[in-house]
């Protein structure tokens, strides 16, 4: 594939992952990343460090919003690759504005650009997400038709620009799929998430935090099967994923408890290692993927178990302190919870 790819949020953690399975993946490519580089960009996420003037990786520092910029870029794409985000559910409750700043107006400009260039960009991919959903009632599975119903600031705001895209492809016939992965980890996510912020803290030599009884839980998919089913969306027939949405999950569900006593057992400690306290505001109760739609449209599935995944998040983390060590300090934000008090998660 010799295409040029334009990718948002390639600083952050899927964005970054995926920047680095396209740069192995298609040699011939040439690659411009857009980026904000906010608290959870980090130019270190990227395969190669950034040249603006040669060679097939091009970074450009700004705003998704930046309506002027995004149109000088998308019009270089042949591919646009939309993760730019603020992508967690705890700090949309202690600063929930931003969200919608970028979320949706930064989709927006994503889609005007698109449209704009319509002869000329082949694919546009709008990464949504599973949080869209809300709560799987009964917890059962979810499929693409599942209806929406946010849970949180961040979640309403990914329905506003998942909407929007779609709206687009009816409006303008612009070449756009949405995905919606479920509940990513792997290499290079920020502490503010459950798996690194479990992980981290044992590094640290602290104990585990986990919201209410942890009961909650989640379709975790390690972040490179999510890169492989991107990558089988632009593998696809134009006319199989336009105006289509695609879950990308594991159709298998872990509670929050169960995901904590799996990272503590794998440092040689049990449950003792776990403290609990107020559940989140916001928090959805289940998570469990219908990914019929991928398998039998894209011919995916995912690759890796969380016990593989976890595993080799692990040794990750172990191996990359002087990369997250500098997070630290952002691992929990202040919140107000239904009753007024104040508790920092």
């Amino acid at each position: 594939m010799k295409k040029t790819f334009l990718i948002t949020g390639g600083a952050g953690f899927i964005g970054s992952n995926f920047l680095h399975y396209i740069f192995n993946a298609y040699p011939n490519s040439k690659i411009i990343v857009l980026d904000l580089l906010t608290y959870a960009g980090n130019v270190d996420n990227f395969p190669v460090k950034p040249n603006n003037n040669s060679g097939r990786f091009e970074f450009w520092y700004g705003n998704v919003t930046n309506s002027a910029l995004v149109e000088e870029l998308v019009e270089r794409a042949d591919i646009v690759v939309h993760f730019a985000a603020e992508t967690h559910v705890t700090r949309s409750i202690y600063d929930n504005r931003n969200f919608f700043e970028t979320d949706v107006i930064g989709t927006q400009t994503i889609a005007n650009a698109v449209l704009k260039n319509k002869k000329s960009v082949e694919r546009f991919i709008h990464i949504s997400t599973s949080e869209v959903y809300g709560t799987a009632e009964n917890c059962t599975f979810m499929d693409e038709n599942h209806p929406l119903n946010p849970a949180s600031p961040y979640a309403a705001a990914k329905v506003g620009a998942d909407r929007l895209v779609y709206s687009y492809v009816n409006t303008y016939d612009i070449p756009a799929t949405i995905v919606r992965p479920f509940n990513n980890y792997g290499p290079r996510q920020h502490l503010e998430k459950a798996i690194p912020r479990f992980i981290t803290s044992l590094l640290l030599g602290e104990k585990l935090t986990v919201h209410g009884k942890g009961e909650a839980s989640r379709d975790w998919i390690f972040v490179e099967d999510t890169c492989r089913g991107i990558d089988a969306i632009l593998s696809a027939p134009i006319d199989k994923v336009k105006g289509e949405v695609f879950n990308l999950g594991t159709s298998r569900t872990i509670s929050i408890r169960d995901v904590a006593l799996s990272v503590t057992k794998l440092f040689g400690f049990g449950e003792e290692k776990i403290i609990y306290n107020e559940d989140r505001p916001g928090q959805v109760d289940c998570h469990l993927a219908d990914i019929s739609k991928a398998e039998n449209v894209l011919g995916w599935r995912p690759k890796v178990t969380f016990e593989e995944g976890l595993k080799d998040t692990i040794v990750w983390y172990k191996n990359n302190r002087q990369m997250w060590e500098k997070q630290i300090w952002m691992r929990e934000v202040p919140i107000m919870l239904k009753d007024g008090k104040r508790v920092i998660h």
